[in-house]
């Protein structure tokens, strides 16, 4: 099932999105990580994450695959239709988009990227419609990039999940 999971930072959403993916996925696990380390918190961040993704034995649960930017290339590695696809996450490849001046590429990443959206993905997001209005123009310009590639993923989803304080609801 393509689902979307949505919500507020820190809201549960990558918890959430393992644990579907754990439970809903038969074959492969395949793990398309976004975001880049540019920092120590990033760093540690990143370790985190890549930790609930092992196995009680410190094996590898899922193939991670780092790609910040063409995410749509996703599965030209990736051989065998038996595979399940967690992507983590879309504000952060809309971030890196625009910090390598590549926001001219958008459509035709995310048009190729829901082309081959396979039937059984979790893709995590977070959600640009609750906040305020941002003063400058550069994150009034990443809500509008980030708020476009929800509404195409919702819609192309079969379930979408809005995750609030850690309690996941479905709204589609």
């Amino acid at each position: 099932m393509r689902t979307l999971i949505t919500g507020g930072v820190k809201s549960g959403k990558s918890s959430h999105a393992l644990a579907l993916a754990r439970a809903e996925f038969a074959g492969r696990k395949i793990f398309l990580a976004t975001a880049e380390i540019c920092d120590d918190e990033m760093a540690e961040r990143v370790a985190r994450h890549r930790s609930e993704r092992r196995l009680g034995d410190g094996t590898d649960e899922f193939e991670t695959i780092e790609e910040p930017v063409r995410i749509d290339r996703v599965f030209e590695s990736v051989s065998d239709a038996s595979r399940g696809l967690l992507i983590d996450c879309l504000p952060m490849w809309v971030n890196n988009l625009m910090h390598y001046g590549r926001e001219d590429e958008f459509d035709t990443i995310l048009d190729a990227f829901l082309a081959s959206w396979p039937p059984d993905c979790v893709a995590v997001t977070n959600e640009t419609g609750l906040g305020n209005i941002p003063f400058d123009e550069y994150t009034r310009r990443y809500n509008r990039l980030l708020a476009a590639a929800n509404i195409r993923f919702a819609n192309a989803a079969d379930r979408v999940i809005l995750m609030v304080s850690g309690i996941p609801l479905r709204i589609k």
